[in-house]
């Protein structure tokens, strides 16, 4: 994917968290030339969406995505609290 048809895709798309975040980071994956989750990983032992986690105050939550050892990666909606979600 390249920089100019990534941004044309995702400038115009409307979608709700839940239903735009995995897509836009496959997205983000071919727009770099980085293997896909499940490219690069087959299992989900160690490159993953919905990757649970626990929250620093306590209980239990989900990562978006998750690369052991790089980042997990949290997708938050408009209006919606990535402060609230950490």
């Amino acid at each position: 994917m390249l920089p100019h048809e990534f941004v044309a895709k995702w400038s115009r798309v409307n979608l709700k968290e839940s239903a735009a975040s995995q897509e836009h980071f496959l997205d983000i994956c071919r727009l770099l030339g980085h293997p896909t989750p499940a490219e690069a990983d087959a299992e989900g032992s160690s490159f993953t969406f919905e990757k649970g986690a626990k929250k620093s105050a306590g209980g239990n939550g989900f990562a978006d995505v998750w690369k052991r050892g790089y980042f997990a990666w949290e997708y938050k909606g408009l209006r919606s609290s990535l402060v609230a979600a950490y």
